[in-house]
């Protein structure tokens, strides 16, 4: 399990995930010894007529190339479910570690399924605590052989740990930016907090990571409602947040809120001719009185169509049907196709207009604003230390909390026409996007999940959170879910009877050196000398790790499997396929057991994975030899892991 982690981790280069990309779209750009010939990659560009600038620019800072390496590497830690998960009956996921690990084993089961990424990462204002401290295991020398740059430059990045300079605040966002777009849904988006001292810096980070086409645009965010009038210079009154999309052509739009009358009724301005437009044979008009006209499909009566002053109507050719001979724009097709969706017309001779009543989603929603009013959606800072003083009843248990209303109009804007959306938030604080979550699932009856990660980074000394009790911030973010919960439930109990309000909670564990040590010198003929991760975590670790690792996701349930007393765990998935584990050493009568059910097909699992610590060298060898051995069947190769 962590032996393979470790040993692709030491081959890691800052290029491996642009490497690995091409080999998975453009194979026929590698020959058989893995070399890679650009030129056939130029001939595919050519003939696919792409423009090739020739002159541009790039964000280049200390670290960069260090940042793109700490993308391409897995995480060498376990992840460890909370013992009370098995009472707790949600799909929401609540990870506690660093979120550099979370991304890292997220993207295994997660990639391509996250519809909505809010963020609210450290601003680097000096004075909100941020400094770079993703850890250095190596030298100089190790670092600028593993990332090809100069030992000088190698030397100048391992300084950078415990500064907060905008290089270190660069190198820390880049990685995570990275495997946060690999997550995004081809329709998803991501919204990324932010103030002046990183505005810049960060959106040419992101137009890097992302692309400059996928630049949604960005807000302004009203975040008070008074300032500081005391303050020289320029009173701080707003923020930004910067918006992406995974591929902004298949984005659906960001969803602005529903349009009353007025505003959902899109113009067609005038033409210098009068064209005619004829309603199509299939649709019935009866006239009512002067100037109206009711429709219907085959008898249905459907919306009226309006007629106003001097709109000249003429009999069609074809049987109840009929012509307008007006200033139209639009096409006979483009009319015909709005009829079709149940429009309302209102064509006026007056003014030469004719509108369109909420025909289709197109005119169903506002575009979202790029200005958003704190004060007036009740979503500032001053609301945000109001949210959690009333769930809390402690003043201040938090800096720097978003307000809820703010965060749930953003996963409004991305998730609108999804209800089983995925929202994750890396940097989750006090929980706000969970809260705004809920808040909606509950208010509009809908079944999105979240998943959120926090460091479990200590709260200041003597501060508020300190004398209420709480001793990390992980530990106000989940205990403001619970409260936040059970509140919904008081105010709207038959809509939040049926809502998940819950969460399950993980740990990202590290394992301690001399223990992997040990690991890494396991020899499979031997018995295990320590502890190793089973006999640590249990095997619940190894198996939400596992999981995790093969596609599963969360909330994917394992099966146990009776094999003659020995039990083994089958998780099955229709796009990820069936897998069994076998975390303990099997006796003889359990391996003829599983050998009798493969081939009568009463287990048919498409791989059969084991933790390779607690076989014996003997009972490993009986398994592998049986399994190669099948009747009926093809022969399974079983994958060992350590």
């Amino acid at each position: 399990m962590l032996k393979e982690t470790l040993e692709k981790n030491e081959q890691a280069k800052a290029n491996s995930r642009e490497i690995e990309l091409l080999k998975k779209d453009f194979p026929q750009c590698f020959d058989k010894h893995g070399k890679f010939d650009i030129k056939i990659l130029e001939r595919i560009i050519e003939s696919a007529e792409v423009d090739v600038k020739k002159e541009g620019y790039t964000l280049d800072f200390l670290g960069k190339s260090y940042g793109r390496y700490l993308a391409s590497l897995d995480s060498e830690t376990v992840i460890v479910p909370d013992e009370q998960n098995k009472e707790i009956n949600s799909e929401n996921v609540y990870i506690v570690g660093d979120n550099l690990d979370a991304l890292q084993h997220l993207k295994y089961s997660y990639t391509g399924q996250i519809k909505c990424i809010y963020i609210d990462p450290p601003y680097n204002t000096g004075s909100d605590g941020f400094v770079y401290n993703d850890k250095f295991e190596f030298t100089a020398e190790e670092l600028a052989r593993k990332i090809n740059i100069e030992e000088e430059e190698a030397e100048r990045i391992l300084r950078m740990q415990g500064e907060s300079t905008h290089s270190a605040w660069l190198t820390f966002m880049y990685p995570r930016l990275e495997l946060a777009k690999d997550l995004l849904s081809d329709d998803g988006v991501i919204f990324i907090s932010i103030d002046d001292n990183e505005q810049a810096n960060c959106k040419l980070l992101c137009d890097s990571i992302f692309g400059e086409a996928n630049f949604v645009g960005k807000v302004t965010w009203s975040k008070k409602r008074k300032g500081s009038f005391l303050a020289k210079g320029i009173i701080s009154l707003t923020e930004y947040l910067l918006v992406y999309a995974k591929k902004i052509n298949e984005n659906i739009g960001l969803y602005g809120g529903e349009m009353d009358e007025e505003e959902s009724q899109p113009i067609i301005k005038r033409t210098n001719k009068t064209s005619i437009l004829q309603i199509p044979e299939r649709t019935i008009y009866t006239k009512l009185k002067d100037g109206i006209y009711e429709r219907g499909v085959y008898g249905d009566a459907v919306n009226p169509v309006e007629l106003i002053d001097k709109v000249v109507v003429e009999q069609g050719i074809i049987q109840n049907s009929f012509r307008i001979k007006a200033p139209f724009v639009w096409s006979q097709e483009k009319f015909n196709e709005q009829l079709e969706a149940g429009a309302k017309f209102v064509i006026n001779t007056i003014n030469f207009q004719i509108r369109v009543f909420k025909v289709c989603e197109e005119f169903q929603f506002k575009g979202f604003p790029s200005y958003i009013n704190g004060v007036s959606i009740k979503g500032t800072n001053e609301d945000a230390y109001e949210e959690l003083e009333s769930l809390f009843n402690v003043s201040k248990i938090f800096e720097y909390s978003k307000p809820k209303n703010y965060v749930k109009m953003l996963i409004d804007a991305a998730t609108h026409f999804d209800d089983k959306a995925i929202i994750l938030d890396f940097f989750s604080g006090s929980a706000t996007t969970a809260h705004a979550v809920m808040q909606r699932n509950v208010s509009e009856q809908l079944k999105c999940k979240y998943i959120m990660v926090q460091l479990d980074e200590p709260v200041k000394e003597k501060s508020e959170a300190e004398k209420a009790g709480y001793k990390t911030i992980d530990e106000i973010g989940r205990e403001r879910i619970r409260r936040a919960g059970k509140k919904l439930s008081e105010e709207e109990p038959e809509k939040a009877k049926d809502a998940d309000l819950g969460f399950k909670t993980y740990y990202l564990k590290a394992t301690d050196k001399n223990t992997l040590d040990k690991l890494i010198e396991f020899n499979p003929a031997l018995p295990i000398n320590g502890e190793d991760i089973k006999s640590k975590y249990g095997k619940e670790t190894i198996m939400e790790t596992w999981k995790i690792r093969d596609g599963y996701g969360f909330n994917a349930s394992y099966k146990e499997v009776d094999l003659c007393g020995y039990t083994a765990y089958l998780l099955s998935d229709s796009k990820v396929g069936t897998t069994l584990y076998l975390l303990d050493d099997m006796p003889e009568k359990a391996i003829i057991e599983l050998v009798k059910k493969l081939e009568t097909y009463e287990l048919n699992p498409d791989r059969i994975i084991e933790y390779g610590y607690a076989f014996t060298h003997c009972s490993n060898t009986a398994l592998s030899s049986n399994l190669i051995t099948l009747k009926n069947r093809p022969s399974l190769f079983p994958i060992i892991r350590y």
